[in-house]
This record gives structure tokens, C-alpha cells and sequence, in this order.
């Protein structure tokens, strides 16, 4: 409190209050103390008043700092989960031909994967600025891991460092598609079949496309083999590229090959399950389902240059040279970048 000579006022967080208004404030409390229910009055009283005084005196303060109030996170949470259901429940999203469901992925699957995503691999992202902003173009990437955890943070990638928060549209391999809960899943997170005839499609319609060309053969390889490009199962995605004049930007990824590291194989339990592969790795299948929490390495994703695609003509799409030859430049594009990555990598786990 401090004194003055015609006035004292009380000083409350920076605004100040009259001893005028305190002193009618005081008469009434007095006057209401004397009898029961003025006392129960007095306090419902006071809990309102506090509530507005002090709703009232954050927004004053928070107006005279030209700062905006921090919202109260339970609050934000509960009314983004109103939101969501209240959309789903009306029908107020859309789903386009290959099943994509933006509102689901963004509402739901890209926070869960964030997680992993920044916490778990902490992955950092590069030539993000070699990504169009808006149009067709066609990512080619190395494949690695096991399981393919790395066609999702490719998708985590583009998202969260893209201005334009772009949506990574994955080819993926039929078996995937076909397993219960989880094709569905996939096709509502935007992937679809890695077929010639759906690449075409995705980028006739400006979509960001996605293709792991190695197939199987680079999430099963040996951690010998690991940052080795296996022989690409197709060169279909170039043909794609070509007839819709889409760049082709090579993405390298470091540290999906060292989640699981793959030292023998079971094939003929891959036989019986009629899968492609059935690996062996330090901790699967001998730690039973703990095997399969992936190990926290240190991940980069690169994506280069792109490959121009417009000095062709109609006819290249359907020339085994030319697409050879595309395949290769990819190919050998994305091997570089791989060994760079490697040679200037601190630790594997480690930041």
C-alpha cells in the first residue's frame, strides 16, 4: 500500500482501486456479517465476484500489454475433441477417390506419429525447399527397416517442414493394403496402390507422390547390407513421372536401418505365413512383441534436387532407354547422398 496525500490506493497487479470504492466495499461486508444469510450471500458474493474480477483484470492487463492470454489447455483440448466428433458425426469432411481422409489424418494419425517422429527418431529434414509448393512431382526413396515406419516419416517429414504442410501421397505394396485394419488405415492416411496406373492418377491430380522402389528387398536386407541400394522392382514410377511431366526428387533416409537390425532369416516360417521375409533380429522374435518396439535411432531425411521431367517428349514415357536411364540417374542420386549422410553422422543414437 502506499500513501499519497489527498488519496491512498491499493495497487493490484498494476491496476489501482480506489480507498472510496474499498470503503463502500467494507460497509456492505460489515452490514452483511450481522445476520446468517447475509453471511451465506456475503460468500457466494465473493466467489463471484473473484471469478469476474479476476477474468476481468486478466483481459485489462493483458489489453494494456498488448499480449493475448494464454489459452488453458484442457479447455483447447476438449473443444478441438467437440469438434472432431461433431464433424464426424455430421459428415462434414471428405474423402477423395483412393480413400484419403485428410480430416481423420490430421486430427488423429499425424499427432500420434509426431510423437515419434520429434521424440523417439528426432528427425531432421533437408532440401525441404525441393519440394514444390503446390503440383504433381514424384519422391523416389530407399527402403529400409523391417517394417515400413520409414514410408511414414517420410509423410511426418513433408507435413510438419513443408510450408504448405503438403500431403505426402505413399505408394504402398498390395499386402500391406490387403491386411486387415491396417490396409484400411493406410488408405485413410493417403496411400495407395504402387501400381503404374495409380502414380499416373495421383500426379495427373497434382498430387505429392511417393515410391520406395526396392520393395521388399530393402526392409529385408541383412544390417550388412544397411544403406546398400537393393535393384529397383520396377521402373513403372518414371513412366508415371514422364507422362505427366512430374519432377522426380530423389529422398535419401538415414537411420530407418539400424531400427531393426535384420542378422538371420526364418524362411521357411516366411514360407508357411506366405510372407515375403521373416526376420531375425537381436530382439525379435526372441523378446515376443517387446522385439518389435523399433530402437531410437538418429534419423536425417534429405531430399535432393529435382529431375526435370519436361525436356522429353510424349514418346519417352514408352522408351525402355530413356526410363533406364532416369531410373539409374535416381538411383545413383540417392546412393550419394546416402554415403554423405553416413560419413558426416556423429552417432547412431545419439544426437
Amino acid at each position: 500500500m502506499a500513501s499519497a496525500s489527498n488519496a491512498t490506493v491499493v495497487y493490484l497487479n498494476e491496476h489501482p482501486i480506489s480507498t472510496a470504492a474499498h470503503r463502500r466495499a467494507q460497509s456492505r461486508a460489515d452490514s452483511l456479517r450481522r445476520h446468517p444469510a447475509g453471511r451465506a450471500r456475503q460468500a457466494a458474493d465473493v466467489r463471484s465476484a473473484d471469478a469476474t474480477n479476476v477474468i476481468d483484470l486478466a483481459s485489462a492487463i493483458h489489453a494494456k500489454r498488448g499480449t493475448t492470454p494464454e489459452p488453458n489447455e484442457l479447455g483447447r483440448q476438449v473443444a478441438a475433441l467437440t469438434k472432431f466428433i461433431r464433424r464426424r458425426i455430421t459428415g462434414e469432411y471428405t474423402v477423395d477417390e483412393f480413400g484419403f481422409d485428410p480430416h481423420l489424418t490430421d486430427a488423429v494419425t499425424l499427432p500420434m506419429l509426431r510423437a515419434l517422429f520429434k521424440v523417439w527418431f528426432r528427425v531432421e529434414v533437408s532440401g525441404i525447399e525441393n519440394l514444390p509448393a503446390a503440383g504433381g512431382a514424384l519422391v523416389v526413396a530407399n527402403h529400409a527397416g523391417m517394417l515400413p515406419i520409414d514410408t511414414l516419416m517420410a509423410a511426418v517429414a513433408v507435413h510438419e517442414a513443408h510450408p504448405a504442410r503438403r500431403a505426402l501421397r505413399v505408394l504402398a505394396d498390395d499386402m500391406v493394403l490387403k491386411t486387415p485394419l491396417v490396409g484400411p488405415a493406410a488408405r485413410k492416411t493417403g496411400q495407395t496402390a504402387a501400381s503404374p496406373t495409380d502414380a499416373h492418377r495421383l500426379l495427373s491430380n497434382g498430387e505429392l507422390t511417393a515410391v520406395f522402389p526396392e520393395g521388399y528387398h530393402g526392409p529385408g536386407k541383412r544390417f550388412a547390407d544397411r544403406y546398400k541400394l537393393q535393384p529397383f522392382t520396377s521402373d513403372g514410377f518414371v513412366s508415371a513421372a514422364l507422362r505427366t511431366n512430374a519432377p522426380i526428387i530423389p529422398c535419401s533416409i538415414v537411420g530407418s536401418e539400424e531400427i531393426y537390425p535384420i542378422i538371420g532369416e526364418l524362411k521357411p516360417l516366411a514360407r508357411l505365413l506366405k510372407l515375403p521375409y521373416f526376420p531375425i533380429t537381436p530382439l525379435f522374435p526372441l523378446a515376443g512383441l517387446a522385439g518389435l518396439i523399433p530402437l531410437p535411432s538418429k534419423w536425417h531425411i534429405e531430399f535432393g534436387a529435382p529431375i526435370a521431367t519436361t525436356e522429353f517428349d510424349d514418346s519417352a514415357a514408352a522408351d525402355p532407354a530413356v526410363t533406364l536411364e532416369l531410373t539409374d540417374q535416381v538411383r545413383d542420386a540417392i546412393q550419394q547422398t546416402l554415403h554423405r549422410l553416413q560419413a558426416t553422422r556423429r552417432n547412431t543414437f545419439v544426437d
